[in-house]
C-alpha cells in the first residue's frame, strides 16, 4: 500500500493501482450502483483530457514533456487500456468530481510513470495542477457526457432504421391479406395486415428522425468555461482552442456554448434528447401492445398473425406459448419513461450556477439509449421477422363481422345499413348473406360496394401492388 493525502485526511491506496485517494475515497463514500463509469464517458474523459494538454501547451502553460506524457496516457485509455482504474460508481455526489479526479488521478500516474517516476507522487505530473488545468468538473464532466451520448445516439440509430425495414417488409408480404380493422377493440372496417404493419413503419420512420436530430441538442458543449462559466485559470489562448481541438479529436462537430454561465447551470438539453427517447419508448409500447392483441389466443382469441414461440410460457401449462418478445420491449419501454422523470427531476434540481445531479442525469440518459437498443434489436431477432399471417382466420373474421355494413352507408343510408349489422349478429348471419337474402341491392352492385379491394384501397401506405385479396 501508499499513503496518499487529500484536503479530508490520509489513506492507503494499493501500491499497483493507478487510481488515488480521490478515486478510492468516493468508491467508499458512494456504493449505489455497483457498476463503473460507462465506457464511452471514461472514452470522452480522455479525449477532454489530451485535448487540454495539447491546448495548453500551445498556449505556454504546460511544458512539452509533461503534455507529452498526459497525451500519451491518454492515448492508452483511448486505446482500452487503464480500463479497469476507473472505480467510482456512476451515480455520485460532487456534480461529478469524483469521475473528473478519478481520471486525472489515472493519467496523472501514468504519465508520471512514463516520465521515470513513481505512483502516487504527483512531483512530474499532478493531477490538479497539470491534467486537469485551465479545466473545473463543472465544463469537463456535463461536456464529456454530451459526447458520451452523442456516441450512443448514433449507435442506436441504424438498428431503427432496420427495424423499420422490416416493418416495410412485412407491410409488402402481408398487403394481401384482408382482415378486420378495430378502433376501441370493437369490429370497425376491412384492412390489409400489410396496411397495419405499414402504419408501425410510418412511426418509427419518424423515430429515426428523432433519434438523428436528437444529438443537435448536445452539440454545444461549455468546455473553457471553468467553475461557473466566467473561465476563471483559463488561459485566453486555450479559452479559444479547447473546443475546436476537442472537435478535432473526438471527430464531432462540436461548438462552444454561446453563454459559458448557461452551458454551465441549464441542462436543458439532456431533458429534449430524453423526452424524444420516451417518444420512441412509448411507439414501441403502441406496437409491442398490438402485437399481442392480434397474436392472442392461438385457440380463443384474435390469432390474427404468429409470433416465433421463443420459450416455454409456464411452469404449469404444458404447451402454453407467451409474446415474451413484444413484453420484454414493453417493459424496457417503460424503463425508459422512468428514466425520463428521473432526468427532468435532476435537471430542475440545480440551484444558480451549477446543477449537482448531472451524475444520476447521465447515467439514467444513457441506460435510455442502450436499454432502447438492445430491445429493438431483440424486437428484430426474435419477434418482428419471424411473424406470420393467419390468413384463414383472418378472412373467417372479416366474413363474420358485421363492421362491413359501413360500405353500405353510401348506397343504402347509414339507418338501413345498421339495421343490417344489427340483424346480422342478432341472426347469426353475414351482411353480405343478409343483403341478398333480403334483395338490398343486386347482387352485381353488391359484390361490388363490399369488393374488400375498394374498401381498403385508401390511403395506400406504401408503393407496389395493391395485392390479391379476393372477395369474401
Amino acid at each position: 500500500m501508499r499513503t496518499e493525502r487529500d484536503s479530508i485526511g490520509t489513506l492507503e491506496v494499493p501500491e499497483e493501482a493507478y487510481y488515488g485517494v480521490q478515486s478510492l475515497r468516493a468508491k467508499q463514500n458512494f456504493p449505489i450502483t455497483g457498476q463503473r463509469l460507462h465506457p464511452q464517458m471514461i472514452r470522452a474523459l480522455a479525449e477532454i483530457k489530451k485535448a487540454a494538454a495539447l491546448c495548453n501547451r500551445d498556449a505556454g502553460r504546460l511544458a512539452p514533456d509533461k503534455a507529452g506524457a498526459i497525451v500519451a496516457a491518454c492515448d492508452e485509455v483511448l486505446a482500452g487500456r487503464l480500463q479497469d482504474e476507473f472505480i467510482v460508481d456512476p451515480i455520485q455526489g460532487g456534480a461529478g468530481t469524483s469521475a473528473n479526479m478519478n481520471a486525472n488521478e489515472v493519467l496523472a500516474n501514468r504519465a508520471s510513470e512514463l516520465l521515470g517516476g513513481r505512483r502516487g507522487e504527483y512531483v512530474l505530473v499532478h493531477p490538479n495542477d497539470h491534467v486537469n488545468m485551465g479545466q473545473s468538473t463543472n465544463d469537463v464532466f456535463p461536456s464529456a457526457g454530451k459526447i458520451a451520448a452523442i456516441r450512443l445516439l448514433r449507435g442506436a440509430l441504424p438498428v431503427w432504421q432496420q427495424m423499420t425495414g422490416v416493418l416495410r417488409d412485412k407491410a409488402q408480404e402481408f398487403d394481401d391479406v384482408l382482415k378486420m380493422g378495430r378502433t376501441q377493440l370493437q369490429d370497425a372496417v376491412p384492412i390489409r395486415l400489410g396496411q397495419t404493419f405499414a402504419a408501425w413503419a410510418a412511426v418509427t420512420a419518424r423515430d429515426e428522425k428523432r433519434l438523428a436530430a436528437a444529438e443537435q441538442e448536445l452539440l454545444a458543449v461549455n468546455l473553457g468555461g471553468t467553475a461557473v462559466g466566467t473561465a476563471l485559470n483559463a488561459d485566453p489562448q486555450y479559452l479559444a482552442t479547447i473546443v475546436p481541438k476537442t472537435a478535432e479529436i473526438t471527430g464531432l462537430p462540436l461548438t462552444q456554448t454561446a453563454d459559458l454561465m448557461d452551458g454551465t447551470q441549464n441542462l436543458d438539453g439532456f431533458v429534449a434528447v430524453s423526452g424524444l427517447l420516451k417518444t420512441c419508448a412509448m411507439d414501441l409500447i403502441k406496437i409491442s401492445n398490438d402485437l399481442r392483441l392480434l397474436s392472442m389466443g392461438p385457440r380463443a382469441g384474435i390469432s390474427e398473425i404468429n409470433l416465433p414461440a421463443m420459450q416455454n410460457g409456464s411452469s404449469i401449462m404444458p404447451g402454453k406459448v407467451n409474446p415474451v418478445i413484444p413484453e420484454v420491449v414493453a417493459q424496457a419501454a417503460f424503463r425508459v419513461i422512468g428514466n425520463d422523470t428521473t432526468i427532468l427531476m435532476a435537471a430542475q434540481g440545480g440551484q444558480l450556477e451549477l446543477n449537482a445531479f448531472e451524475p444520476v442525469l447521465l447515467y439514467s440518459l444513457f441506460e435510455s439509449i442502450e436499454v432502447l437498443q438492445n430491445a429493438v434489436q431483440s424486437f428484430i431477432r426474435n419477434c418482428l421477422t419471424g411473424i406470420t399471417a393467419n390468413r384463414a382466420n383472418c378472412r373467417h373474421m372479416v366474413e363474420r363481422s358485421a363492421g362491413v355494413a359501413a360500405a353500405l352507408c353510401p348506397v343504402i343510408g347509414y339507418v338501413r345499413s345498421a339495421e343490417l349489422a344489427k340483424r346480422a349478429l342478432k341472426e347469426d348471419t353475414t351482411v353480405r348473406e343478409l343483403a341478398l337474402k333480403e334483395k338490398i341491392l343486386p347482387a352485381g352492385k353488391l359484390a361490388e360496394v363490399l369488393d374488400p379491394l375498394k374498401m381498403t384501397s385508401r390511403p395506400r401506405l406504401h408503393r407496389g401492388g395493391r395485392g390479391s385479396a379476393a372477395a369474401f
